[in-house]
């Protein structure tokens, strides 16, 4: 299963913007396993869904410690590890919003 899900807040700015998409693959995961470097999409209780890169892998892949980009970034840093069973999707594909005015020429 595939879910569009559109990504809300900085956290993961500069990388993934408010107004981006991302397509996440539910699992088992294409590729096998999730890897350091990789963005899931996981529910947090308190927070509800959210996206963040994997920056390490633990206890053989029964969890995760995931961070944002930035500073104030709420991640492993405030509710700890994301176990295996809270990730829903693991993103496979990023579009990007379009920002600022956009230009139209007409001939």
């Amino acid at each position: 299963m595939v879910r569009l899900i559109k990504v809300r807040g900085s956290s993961l700015w500069p990388d993934f913007r408010e107004g981006d998409y991302v397509l996440a693959a539910g699992v088992p995961f294409p590729g096998g396993k999730v890897r350091v470097g990789d963005v899931i999409v996981f529910r947090q209780p308190g927070y509800g869904l959210l996206i963040k890169r994997v920056q390490r892998v633990l206890a053989d892949g029964q969890a995760y410690e995931v961070r944002g980009t930035q500073i104030a970034s709420t991640d492993s840093r405030n509710f700890g590890p994301v176990p295996r069973a809270s990730v829903t999707g693991k993103v496979i594909w990023h579009i990007r919003s379009q920002q600022g005015p956009q230009e139209l020429s007409v001939d």
